[in-house]
């Protein structure tokens, strides 16, 4: 569990955490740094992307914060009297658990609602996935209520402007569909594959009832809107259709446009980035380190 800011934020949240350190002694902290603040005087965030929270991670964080305290200052902006949290409800709700009184912060008087919405995004998808769902729907927001395009939004949290449509067209999905989804039921491949069905609530009680594949789903999807004809697939075609689905598999993994050449019994993946910030970001996937 770890609560180090991730390397590829741009602008954002290394901006304004990278450099703070919390003041010592009687030291009065300058503004924008770090100070203590009472844990009962800060409220979430109302427009927070992130609506599930992982009991057994919070739990675990709780009790690294019991025995460490927090290691990460939070990021907040004065509400009225009190503070409304812009990134780290995860660490203030397990500070709470830890019984903590007070916990470290910094507070922003200057940041205003959208850019709020911006770096709650962007802490959530940097330090802990978001579901599929909830990824969307933070992004749906930025667009929608503060002016971004898909384009802005890639460049915001470092993602293909491919992976941004990809998953808003799981919005459009019916109800059912999209608690399959944030039920672990089916997987992201699988929804976007039922995303191009005629009938997705059908051919999702099809893929949990059957323990459908991505491919099998994609297969059927299409088979519903194409009809009868022309299902039979020669096996070089097949082979293409496999590595196309697993280039979406692996571009939805990374958030980059995944290119998969296969010959003979091996090949090479390519994968593009537009930013030296998304080549940041897939190093320290690949490699496992804690973004």
């Amino acid at each position: 569990m770890s609560e180090r800011p991730g390397k590829g934020l741009g602008m954002g949240l290394s901006a304004l955490l990278g450099e703070a350190r919390p003041a010592s002694g009687n030291d009065v902290p300058p503004a924008g740094g770090v100070r203590e603040i009472e844990i009962a005087r800060i409220r979430p965030n109302p427009n927070q992307p992130r609506q599930h929270f992982d009991e057994e991670a919070l739990k675990e964080l709780a009790d690294s914060i019991a025995e460490h305290g927090v290691l990460q200052p939070i990021l907040l902006r004065p509400e009225g009297e009190d503070f409304e949290i812009i990134a780290g409800e995860r660490r203030w709700r397990a500070a709470q658990r830890a019984q903590l009184h007070a916990m470290p912060a910094i507070v922003r008087d200057r940041t205003d609602e959208g850019a709020a919405a911006e770096l709650a995004l962007i802490e959530n998808i940097q330090r802990e996935d978001l579901n599929a769902i909830e990824e969307a729907e933070g992004y749906r927001q930025l667009i929608q209520r503060h002016g971004h395009n898909q384009d802005d939004v890639g460049k915001l949290v470092h993602k293909s402007r491919s992976h941004i449509a990809n998953l808003l067209r799981l919005l459009d999905l019916p109800q059912s569909v999209r608690q399959s989804l944030l039920q672990g039921d089916i997987s992201m491949g699988h929804a976007r594959a039922v995303a191009a069905s005629p009938d997705p609530e059908a051919l999702t009680k099809e893929i949990i009832a059957k323990g459908l594949s991505v491919r099998q789903a994609e297969e059927r999807a299409k088979r519903a809107k194409q009809g009868p004809k022309e299902l039979v697939l020669t096996s070089e075609r097949k082979v293409d259709a496999d590595l196309a689905a697993l280039e979406r598999q692996l571009g939805d993994m990374l958030g980059v446009k995944v290119q998969v050449m296969h010959k003979g019994q091996g090949g090479t993946v390519s994968l593009a980035y537009s930013s030296l910030e998304q080549l940041d970001m897939i190093c320290q996937r690949l490699s496992g380190e804690p973004i």
